[in-house]
């Protein structure tokens, strides 16, 4: 009988384990969209030599998402609501990571590749895209 209860609890722990999982990745997922849908400025960062920040803001500006959701770009990482950061994987693979500034989550991220378009515009409109569909929801 004890054996039979020892198994129902660990049962029991293991529910609520991933009941508590799901809750806490539900909470995550809804404050990245709460991020994306109220950010204004953006704080451009790349650690690539190739790639350089002023390019990505460039790229970012031309786009007309950029403008119909009135974001705007800042050199004050202080002030950014939204942190958007570029780095170099391997070969011709980059990656971009946007964390919102004030709760230190990542809230949109994406790897692309070099080939057949700049990165900073391909991280442009892939950033902007995700940051449309978070405004749309």
């Amino acid at each position: 009988m004890s054996e039979i209860l020892v198994v129902m609890t660990k049962q029991v722990s293991l529910l609520l384990g991933f009941l508590l999982f799901w809750a806490v990745s539900a909470q995550a997922q809804s404050d990245a969209v709460v991020a994306l849908k109220s950010a204004k400025s953006i704080y451009v960062k790349s650690s690539s030599v190739l790639v350089g920040r002023s390019v990505i803001e460039e790229k970012l500006q031309k786009r007309a998402e950029f403008s119909q959701m009135n974001l705007v770009i800042t050199r004050d990482e202080a002030v950014a609501d939204i942190i958007l950061e570029v780095h170099h994987d391997v070969l011709t693979k980059y990656v971009y990571t946007a964390v919102d500034s004030k709760r230190n989550i990542v809230v949109a991220s994406g790897k692309l590749s070099s080939l057949g378009g700049t990165v900073a515009g391909k991280v442009a409109k892939k950033f902007l895209k995700q940051v449309m569909q978070a405004r749309q929801s």
